[in-house]
């Protein structure tokens, strides 16, 4: 029996109709007449959407009757069938965009960019997913700043060779005598989520291959220096299969500078400058300082190598009395790993591979302008001298400071005897400045200079060491007067700042290459043609 009732109901003024799906169609359209008069405009929109479909519900099936009706009930089946799956085809479509977007907007309302929550909260990427080859340990030799590159480079090898990566051991025995372990510098939870989209990292090795490896045997081997990604598909992904887990004991230098895909160059970006973040004790302490800084005024970060190994190491004695010589020979002499023993002081000074003494810095940092009242920041361990070689900067530039000057005794004191740590905080400091100036080209001045270019090309006065010697010694000499020397200095620096330049390459000889991690140039902004300069050669 056919139902005569239709239900109006009322939200806030709105009118509604109920439609009887069994109501005649002629019925339907009498209520359509009355809802007109009435001006129920959104029941009469209803109704009449409703009409339409029953009219074309209509039309089908009379279609149906007039040209199937001779038709086998078994292909009317099979039309019926046809017609509902396009149907729920047409309605999963529809519901999957519905769902898409509704997944979109709630992401949105919890995520920003980077990983983070609102909240600050880290969110790590979605993990990738593949079948191991192996695993690969790590020694990780050298200062701060040296393994930080290796580490990224090790950590790129591993990604690309499809290995499960292990978190590096620290070089413990080298002359800085640090104990510490990654987890003492760098924040190693954050470290292995923010990279699991591209690698597994673990902190050790599953318990069946950690106690072979203690009790028996694990293949050991330096990878080869500034090799290309071939060298580690062709030879140490094999040894790796072979072995199940390889184990470098050097790990730096071991990718080359160029010649390398964009996509490995941009993995050795994101691991140096996003993943290898210091402990939060470190970034803390980093941070305070530069706020100190901050209060008043400016500040130079200046990374004064001018320190007892790096001058027996290198043989530079300039301004060295008789008895500071022969303690910096009798060091280089004692150290075994150290394979250069005869060197020739002043030979190596006048082609630029000693660093820049305090005296020589002043003299360089007053011929750029450089304000005298400006902060300058020690970013570096004790000047090798003490206050007596220190005398001529602090003479031209009285407001010298350094971390132990900058903080309460409390506050450095679980840093104090690492030279790890302590260097870490000089990291964040020479980072922040907004000068930064390294005497010297070691690992710390070539990171911090390339990490410097990937936040924006901040100043970095890079000093040509090769040409500064021979401007300071015919200014000294009486040769040049100060104009003429602070007007050459000028010149030799005008693009020795920090900006867009081409990374210099030289195949056969890549020690005289720059470093990748002083220029990655892949991983910053591209230059138009008419932008690019080639880096000018160093020191």
């Amino acid at each position: 029996m056919e139902k005569k009732k239709v239900e109006g109901e009322n939200n806030k003024g709105n009118g509604g109709v109920r439609l009887v799906r069994s109501m005649s169609l002629n019925k339907l359209v009498m209520v359509k007449a009355d809802l007109l008069q009435m001006k129920h405009t959104r029941s009469y929109s209803d109704l009449n959407n409703h009409i339409e479909c029953i009219k074309a519900e209509t039309s089908v099936k009379n279609f149906i009757a007039s040209h199937y009706s001779s038709l086998p009930r078994l292909k009317l089946l099979v039309l019926a069938a046809t017609i509902l799956m396009l149907l729920l085809t047409a309605f999963f479509l529809e519901f999957m965009t519905l769902t898409h977007s509704t997944v979109r907007l709630s992401l949105s309302q919890f995520r920003y960019s980077n990983n983070y929550t609102h909240d600050g909260d880290f969110l790590p990427p979605s993990e990738r997913v593949y079948q191991s080859n192996g695993y690969l340990m790590v020694w990780s030799n050298g200062g701060l700043n040296q393994m930080r590159a290796g580490i990224s480079d090790m950590v790129t090898i591993a990604r690309y060779l499809n290995l499960t990566f292990i978190v590096p051991e620290l070089d413990n025995t080298s002359f800085w005598k640090d104990r510490s372990h990654f987890e003492d510098i760098f924040d190693v939870d954050y470290f292995i989520q923010s990279l699991r989209d591209e690698v597994q990292i673990l902190k050790e090795l599953p318990p069946d291959l950690k106690q072979r490896v203690e009790t028996r045997f694990v293949y050991t081997m330096p990878p080869r220096s500034w090799s290309d990604m071939s060298y580690y598909y062709d030879v140490i992904l094999p040894r790796v299969k072979r072995h199940g887990v390889v184990r470098f004991i050097r790990t730096d230098g071991r990718i080359a500078n160029n010649g390398v895909p964009e996509e490995v160059q941009k993995l050795r970006c994101r691991v140096n400058y996003k993943a290898l973040r210091f402990t939060p004790s470190i970034e803390q302490a980093g941070k305070k300082i530069v706020r100190v800084l901050r209060k008043k005024g400016p500040f130079l970060a200046l990374h004064l190598r001018y320190e007892m190994d790096v001058l027996s190491f290198s043989g530079c004695y300039e301004g060295c009395n008789e008895t500071e010589m022969d303690q910096l020979t009798k060091m280089r002499y004692a150290c075994p790993w150290w394979k250069e023993k005869e060197i020739n002081s002043k030979y190596r000074r006048q082609i630029g591979l000693c660093p820049l003494t305090p005296e020589e810095t002043a003299l360089t940092l007053r011929a750029l302008d450089i304000d005298p009242k400006m902060q300058i920041y020690i970013a570096a361990g004790d000047t090798y001298g003490g206050e007596r070689r220190m005398a001529p900067l602090r003479k031209a530039f009285p407001n010298l400071v350094k971390k132990e000057t900058l903080l309460k005794p409390s506050d450095l004191e679980p840093f104090q005897n690492f030279s790890n740590r302590m260097a870490a905080l000089d990291y964040i400091v020479s980072l922040e400045s907004d000068i930064f100036v390294p005497t010297y080209s070691g690992n710390m001045a070539k990171v911090v200079e390339g990490h410097r270019r990937y936040l924006g090309f901040k100043t970095t006065i890079t000093p040509n060491r090769l040409i500064l010697v021979r401007l300071i010694d015919q200014y000294k000499n009486g040769k040049l007067s100060w104009e003429e020397f602070s007007k050459a200095v000028k010149v030799v620096h005008a693009n020795r700042r920090g900006g867009p330049t081409v990374r210099t390459e030289f195949p056969r000889i890549p020690k005289l290459e720059d470093n990748f991690y002083t220029n990655p140039q892949e991983c910053l902004p591209k230059m138009s043609s008419k932008s690019k300069k080639f880096s000018p050669s160093r020191p």
